[in-house]
């Protein structure tokens, strides 16, 4: 791959070790689409306006017989693909009215490439351990101005051991340009490509147009109410959420085998009102999300 593909890209050693991080970051790159794009702003929903600008993360785990020439492979699709999903590659910036845009300025994403001394075994189940989740997805700083803050990063570790080596690659994708099926689909475009493999017209062409969040000004008065935007209600007996913000928070995954989840869609399907009986059965996607809501 030249390097006008990733935009005279430049890579440097940051090697380091600390407890709480024990991968060691070998080399990074900034990746920009190897065609001209579209220079051109985008909005943002009113959601995003009020929400924390995180990153999602999430980690795909490959046998080290699949990764050969990885690193340079990923690179090089990493920007022919940028050309299509370009939002990805440009940044976050204020505008009139204290509020934010997307500038597809082309600015780049981050790719990573780290080492780490564990194996596939030492790392064990890591959907249930965020701090070794935190060794295979890369970094943010958040101290950064959202002028500079990468959209998009991703890190490539190297897994270690006789007979268990690996390779995870480790991606925070910024939640205000994609949700998870958007996300996804720009997953499973990007390994086509690193596969060698041709994109069809729907992954060639994703649809891009916000005009439709868009807001106006001045803002106009509400059609209908909009209960997802109100505040939460207060737990009985409390006259504000301090208390609950200040306590300690973890998180936990819930395992469900394919047959409960459809053990559990039939039962929605089965128990469904009669009047619904025209519509089409509810989705895996749909009951799970009943069962979470309590709906």
């Amino acid at each position: 791959m030249s390097m006008e593909a990733v935009n005279h890209t430049i890579a440097y050693i940051i090697r380091y070790t600390n407890l709480s991080r024990m991968s060691t970051v070998t080399a990074s790159y900034n990746v920009t689409p190897n065609e001209p794009t579209p220079n051109v702003s985008m909005g943002l929903s009113e959601s995003d306006q009020v929400v924390r600008w995180t990153h999602a993360p999430t980690i795909y785990i490959y046998k080290e017989n699949q990764t050969q020439n990885a690193l340079e492979r990923m690179r090089d699709s990493l920007s022919r693909i940028l050309v299509h999903y370009y939002p990805l590659a440009g940044r976050l910036t204020w505008i009139e009215g204290g509020r934010v845009a997307l500038n597809c300025n082309t600015k780049g994403v981050t790719l990573i490439e780290a080492e780490s001394p564990k194996t596939m075994d030492d790392y064990g189940d890591i959907t249930t351990n965020e701090k070794l989740m935190s060794e295979l997805i890369p970094m943010v700083d958040y101290s950064q101005p959202i002028e500079e803050l990468p959209l998009l990063l991703v890190q490539l570790t190297r897994l270690k051991g006789s007979s268990n080596q690996g390779l995870a690659i480790g991606v925070a994708i910024s939640h205000v340009l994609c949700d998870g099926v958007a996300a996804i689909t720009f997953i499973n475009a990007w390994a086509k490509l690193t596969r060698g493999e041709a994109l069809d017209s729907i992954e060639m062409f994703p649809f891009l147009d916000r005009t439709i969040i868009n807001s106006t000004y001045p803002p106009r008065t509400p059609r209908f109410d909009h209960p997802a935007l109100k505040p939460l209600p207060l737990k009985l007996g409390s006259t504000d959420t301090k208390e609950e913000q200040e306590k300690e928070k973890t998180s936990m995954m819930l395992r469900l085998t394919s047959q409960q989840v459809e053990k559990l869609k039939k039962k929605a399907n089965d128990e469904r009102p009669k009047k619904d009986e025209m519509s089409r059965p509810y989705s895996r996607y749909e009951v799970m999300e009943m069962c979470i809501k309590g709906t």
